[in-house]
C-alpha cells in the first residue's frame, strides 16, 4: 500500500512538473463587428507570466511567420532570475515580430529602472499608461493601450486612452485581468488581454485560487486571460497547463 502510494504521488509531480513545462500555443480567432476592414486581419502572439523560464525555440519555430506582433503581458522576470535569460528571452521574442511590454507585478522585485534601459535599447515599445496607433492605407486605426501593474497603483487608464486618441478599434492590454472592472462603455475596449492569474497554477477538478485561462464577455468587452507560460513559487501545475496564445481578429 505504502509502495502504491509513493508511486502515485511521484507520477502526479511528475505529471505537474511536464504542465508546468509545455510549450503549447492556443489558437483563438475573434471577429469583431468595429473591426477596421481594411486591415483585413491582425495576428497577437502573447506571451505573459514568463518568470523563470527560458522560451523555447519549439515556440519561436510554430509561430513565426503568423504573428503581426507580439506582446508580453507583464511579469517577464522575477527575483532571483539571471539578466542574461530575459535578454535571451527577448531576443528570440524579437524573432517573432515588433515586441509591446507591460508591467507585471514581479517586474517589480528586480532592477526595473535596469530593465526598462534594456527593453528600450532591445526597441521594445513598453506600453505604461500609453498607446501605440497603427493606420492603414484607407486611414482606419488600431490603438494598442496597455497600462502599468494594479497592484502598484501604477494603472492609469485614463492616461492610457487619452494617448489613443478618439478614433479606432482599442485592444488593451493589462497584466491584471481585474482592470475590467475598471473600464466603462464609453471607453470602447473591445478587447482586454491579461495573465496573472496562471489559470490558478494548481487546480482540483473545476476549483482553483482564480478562474482558469479562456475567453469570456465582461459587459460587452472580449476578455482573454491566459494561463501563462512561467510558474510562481513552485514549478508545478495541475489543471491549468502552460500556454501562449495565438489571437487572429477580423471583422465580421
Amino acid at each position: 500500500m505504502f509502495i502504491s502510494l509513493a508511486a502515485i504521488v511521484i507520477f502526479l509531480l511528475v505529471y505537474m512538473w511536464f504542465e508546468a513545462h509545455r510549450n503549447k500555443v492556443t489558437y483563438t480567432n475573434l471577429m469583431f463587428r468595429e473591426f477596421p476592414r481594411s486591415f483585413g486581419e491582425m495576428s497577437i502572439f502573447f506571451i505573459s507570466d514568463i518568470h523563470r523560464r527560458n522560451i523555447s525555440k519549439k515556440i519561436i519555430n510554430e509561430v513565426k511567420g503568423k504573428a503581426d506582433i507580439v506582446i508580453i503581458g507583464g511579469d517577464l522576470t522575477e527575483k532571483g532570475v539571471p539578466f542574461a535569460r530575459v535578454a535571451e528571452n527577448i531576443r528570440r521574442l524579437k524573432e517573432i515580430g515588433p515586441v509591446y511590454f507591460v508591467w507585471g507585478n514581479n517586474d517589480y522585485e528586480v532592477d526595473f529602472h535596469e530593465l526598462d534601459s534594456f527593453l528600450t535599447e532591445e526597441g521594445v515599445k513598453i506600453l505604461d499608461n500609453t498607446a501605440v496607433i497603427f493606420e492603414s492605407e484607407k486611414g482606419e486605426k488600431i490603438a494598442l493601450l496597455g497600462v502599468d501593474d494594479m497592484s502598484k497603483n501604477r494603472a492609469r487608464l485614463d492616461l492610457a486612452i487619452l494617448d489613443a486618441g478618439d478614433e479606432g478599434f482599442r485592444i488593451l492590454v493589462s497584466h491584471n485581468p481585474a482592470i475590467v472592472g475598471k473600464i466603462q462603455e464609453h471607453q470602447r475596449i473591445s478587447l482586454v488581454l491579461s495573465g496573472h492569474t496562471h489559470g490558478g497554477q494548481i487546480r482540483f477538478f473545476s476549483f482553483g485560487i482564480y478562474e482558469k485561462g479562456g475567453v469570456r464577455k465582461i459587459n460587452g468587452t472580449t476578455v482573454i486571460v491566459s494561463n501563462g507560460y512561467g510558474t510562481t513559487a513552485l514549478p508545478f501545475r495541475l489543471g491549468a497547463p502552460a500556454e501562449t496564445n495565438l489571437i487572429t481578429l477580423k471583422s465580421m
